[in-house]
């Protein structure tokens, strides 16, 4: 077990573990920390606790301190200076000509890099725009593609259930979904079933496959042929979650086979 602190930050709803060291963070206490991309202004969003070791993805980075006016007001100006970038990049892009999306704008705290974060359908020479921005700034740029599902992420809003986005509630990472897992499912391959609004298939199709994998161990496959107490038939019909299916015998018609028993 290790302890640990939740922190997010300004342009994203995820939350990142980091090492709370000795400090005394409590919940919406704003503090400055050790990022890969220098230091960061965040805040705390779930207090110290122990997880396992084998749930990080990556080494701790450190809390440095617990923020102090000074820096609240840096971060304020940051933010402010990084809304300016934006207008600037998207004047770039058009004088560039280039075919992208500028999503957001970030300065890391210690404005050690300007990060720029784009849509685009196919890849984007953006050398020359990197270029400009950097003798502007005089700072590392990084200019980072991201998918629509990232976008939907930050917009937010409600899934084919109606409920809000599972991305945008409480999915931290967006894994790769294929149509195999609603194949396994037993969906219908409609467009309009199965997308997201993003557009993309759905998340919850990630997370339900499993136990759908499970459940199915046990049942024949749709359009094999099985041996029934009333004789041998074409599977044509599978209700998953309850483990039954229907088989169509000759002579019969269709029964419902319980495959739990």
């Amino acid at each position: 077990m290790i302890r640990v602190v939740g922190i997010s930050f300004e342009n994203t709803k995820q939350i990142y573990y980091f090492n709370p060291k000795s400090l005394d963070l409590r919940r919406n206490v704003t503090v400055i920390v050790e990022t890969e991309r220098g230091l960061q202004f965040g805040k705390v969003i779930l207090p110290p606790f122990n997880i396992d070791d084998n749930k990080l993805k990556s080494p701790l980075k450190d809390v440095i301190r617990i923020s102090t006016k000074k820096d609240f007001i840096e971060h304020k100006k940051n933010l402010r200076d990084a809304e300016i970038a934006l207008d600037k990049c998207r004047q770039l892009i058009e004088k560039l000509e280039l075919n992208m999306q500028i999503m957001d704008a970030n300065f890391t705290f210690d404005r050690s890099q300007l990060l720029f974060r784009f849509l685009s359908d196919n890849r984007v020479d953006f050398r020359q725009l990197a270029k400009e921005l950097a003798n502007i700034y005089k700072t590392r740029i990084e200019l980072r593609q991201v998918g629509v599902r990232d976008k939907a992420k930050e917009i937010g809003g409600c899934g084919l259930c109606g409920r809000q986005l599972c991305c945008a509630r409480f999915e931290s990472d967006i894994a790769a979904i294929s149509i195999n897992m609603a194949k396994n499912q037993n969906l219908s391959l409609n467009p309009n079933k199965i997308n997201g609004v993003c557009g993309r298939l759905l998340c919850c199709l990630k997370y339900e496959d499993e136990t759908y994998k499970e459940y199915r161990k046990d049942l024949p496959k749709l359009g094999s042929i099985v041996e029934t107490e009333k004789g041998k038939g074409k599977v044509v019909n599978l209700d998953i979650l309850n483990k039954k299916y229907s088989v169509n015998i000759p002579e019969v018609g269709v029964v419902e086979i319980d495959g739990s028993n």
